[in-house]
């Protein structure tokens, strides 16, 4: 118990605000340990309490979110929490459980399809019920530069697995002598590394003509509803962004982002406030000859029924504009998943949203480019921004609102997953933040210009969009399938010579 524990605790002090990112690199070493001495059963209960804690560190501040904006009991709030974490644990348990399956009938070969099985585990944490994949281990890598380069041959599970290859191998020179396979890990590792310095220095996906862009923070309090704030104060933020703006046109950017629901706009709305802001956000926009993205609550629908949209939109000096909507909504923030089974849930908090999701990766227009808007949540889901390029985008755009979090880790743990999305796509990335953290990354995760949280500002940069492809934007996830197919197959030889083993000799028990 103690060395899951110290897996758990280590693990999530790689990830920021801690960013021990060197960490990960032993943090799973205890756990694989104890794992070769359990059974299935203990061996779940083992990794899932590591799992525990791990989920439980990362996510401290999920607590406060509904307690303090959603007027949520507390004692609820801490429930929901440690539900949150449990269900998370469940997929280290999965790993412990398989694992140690895995061990006790190919005790050499389970710790070469360790990192696969990880892997696999991580992949079905993306995409199973709603996807939650804000711990993907190969995340914490996100400053390391030579590394996190990897990210745009396999995604960031390949940093997963390479993570747990190192460790995996490790342990296995210690527990059963065979050092080949940690030296061929160390070797993988370190062409890794050479072939990350080498892009770094070499490699090059900007394209030949460059946009100066800039990102806008207004540094909007999260405790402003703006339905009881007063019309001046609501009027003073929203003249704000507009001086903000126009120091961002004066600086010469040709595009500019503004945050996520940073102020009240609404161009299908029909109240008078949406109609004025509308009208003036138009006007500048006409008279600057540039391109604004912005965050708008958009309604579709008859009256009757109507639909609103968390929307990403663009307005073109020519007064067109392009609108996506929102596809993966933040559960119990936006909508309420599974409403039949949590149908308290919106008895005891008033913040939950009922949004209604969009269904196409549409891209915006700059001048001759193409870009695409994941908003908020959607950039810690790989295969959700990596269609956006799929799809044509030249570059990326992501408007979030992270004032719900404070001075937390969220926001910086929120900051190092769309870092990953830019080196995965080999993509620049502008990132407009409500309060932080907002700025630049470039095709290989270097961090062009950031912002301080909670406070004012605006960045400007020049980003080079490309049409070039990386190998991660042209085959998925290819890599984790993979591991999932690898670690089904090894499941079921593991099933099968056990059960020949059983019919040849009887019941047994294997003396580790």
């Amino acid at each position: 118990m103690p060395a899951a524990i110290l897996s758990g605790i280590l693990t999530a002090l790689a990830f920021p605000k801690a960013g021990l990112s060197f960490l990960a690199w032993i943090s799973l070493i205890p756990l694989l340990l104890v794992l070769t001495g359990k059974r299935r059963r203990s061996g779940f209960l083992t990794a899932g309490l590591a799992g525990f804690v791990f989920n439980g560190i990362l996510l401290y501040w999920i607590p406060d979110v509904p307690a303090h904006y959603g007027g949520m009991p507390y004692w609820l709030c801490i429930l929901i929490y440690l539900a949150l974490i449990l269900f998370l644990a469940l997929y280290w348990g999965l790993f412990g459980h398989v694992f140690v399956r895995l061990h006790r009938t190919f005790p050499l070969a389970a710790f070469l399809v360790a990192p696969f099985l990880w892997i696999a585990t991580e992949f079905i944490l993306t995409r199973f019920l709603t996807g939650f994949p804000w711990g993907i281990v190969g995340t914490s890598q996100y400053r390391n530069l030579p590394l996190i380069q990897t990210a745009s041959l396999a995604g960031v599970t390949g940093v997963s697995f390479l993570l747990v290859l190192v460790q995996s191998t490790f342990v296995l020179a210690v527990r059963r002598k065979p050092k080949s396979p940690f030296f061929a890990a160390l070797a993988l590792l370190a062409l890794a590394h050479a072939w990350g310095g080498y892009v770094l220095k070499k490699g090059d996906f900007r394209g030949p003509t460059g946009v100066k862009a800039a990102v806008v923070q207004g540094n909007v309090s999260s405790d402003i509803y703006w339905q009881f704030t007063a019309p001046g104060e609501v009027r003073g933020i929203f003249e704000d962004h507009l001086d903000l703006t126009r120091q961002a046109l004066d600086a010469g950017a040709e595009l500019v982002i503004w945050p996520e629901f940073t102020v009240p706009l609404c161009w299908s709305c029909g109240e008078p406030l949406y109609k004025e802001f509308g009208a003036e956000v138009d006007r500048l926009v006409a008279s600057s000859r540039a391109t604004l993205v912005l965050g708008s609550n958009e309604v579709t629908g008859p009256r009757a029924n109507p639909q609103y949209h968390n929307t990403a939109m663009a307005i073109h000096p020519d007064l067109t504009r392009s609108l996506y909507y929102k596809m993966h909504l933040v559960p119990f923030g936006e909508y309420t998943p599974y409403k039949k089974v949590f149908f308290f849930i919106e008895r005891v908090t008033h913040a939950i949203g009922d949004i209604t999701p969009g269904s196409d990766h549409v891209l915006h227009k700059h001048a001759a480019f193409r870009f695409g808007s994941p908003i908020c949540y959607e950039v810690i889901f790989p295969s959700l921004v990596r269609k956006f390029v799929r799809n044509g985008a030249d570059f990326l755009v992501t408007i979030t609102n992270d004032g719900w979090y404070g001075k937390t880790s969220a926001p910086h743990q929120h900051w190092a997953q769309a870092v990953v999305r830019a080196v995965e796509n080999r993509r620049y990335l502008l990132r407009a933040a409500t309060t932080g953290v907002s700025g630049f990354v470039d095709p290989f995760g270097r961090v062009l210009a950031s912002s301080r949280l909670m406070t004012r500002a605006v960045l400007t940069e020049t980003v080079y969009p490309s049409a070039r492809l990386s190998l991660y934007t042209r085959i998925g996830d290819a890599l984790p399938v993979a591991g999932l197919t690898l670690s089904l197959f090894a499941l079921i030889l593991a099933v099968l010579k056990n059960a020949k083993d059983r019919n040849t000799h009887g019941p047994h028990r294997q003396i580790i």
